[in-house]
């Protein structure tokens, strides 16, 4: 005798799992500015409300902070990436592991932004009135290249949705 069977599920993301989310950047964030002094609070309120929003709505490719020196990212640096998990659960790592003592002389601190294909899908009007709901106006710059390479080391997801954290480190 064989039997089968099918399991259907729906998850549907909330605010709440944009922001369980969007802390664990702001905890990253904070212990980037223990070790190297930036950013500010007041940036860090800043981007984890602006990480809420872009993902509550799906509007997030990927953001990146760090330190730039000249016109590429250097150690340390932190990249998201949002994907859907097609809701299934994810991976759920605690954020952290940001290594300290890099080299950052002549760097300064900078960050990001591209957006998802679901952004390119709205109008221009739309695009502004969203951006105008955002704690801060991004402007259009042409993004740093890499000194070293990415490496995948977190993955923080809920609700179906995740952000991959990717590293800067130096050869």
């Amino acid at each position: 005798m064989t039997s089968s069977f099918t399991v259907s599920a729906t998850t549907t993301f909330t605010v709440t799992h944009a922001r369980h989310m969007a802390a664990k950047v702001a905890a990253d964030l904070k212990r980037m500015q223990r070790f190297y002094g930036a950013p500010s609070d007041l940036d860090i309120a800043d981007y984890e409300t602006e990480v809420v929003e872009l993902l509550k709505a799906g509007y997030l490719g990927t953001v990146t902070y760090g330190y730039k020196r000249g016109d590429k990212w250097i150690e340390p640096t932190l990249r998201y990436s949002a994907k859907d998990l097609a809701g299934a659960d994810g991976v759920d790592d605690d954020p952290g592991k940001v290594r300290p003592g890099a080299d950052i002389s002549g760097a300064s601190f900078y960050n990001y932004l591209t957006y998802s294909s679901a952004w390119l899908n709205l109008t221009p009007d739309q695009r502004e009135a969203f951006k105008k709901s955002l704690p801060f106006q991004r402007s259009t710059a042409a993004e740093p290249g890499i000194d070293g390479y990415l490496t995948p080391d977190r993955i923080y997801s809920a609700g179906g949705k995740a952000l991959d954290r990717f590293s800067v480190r130096t050869y």
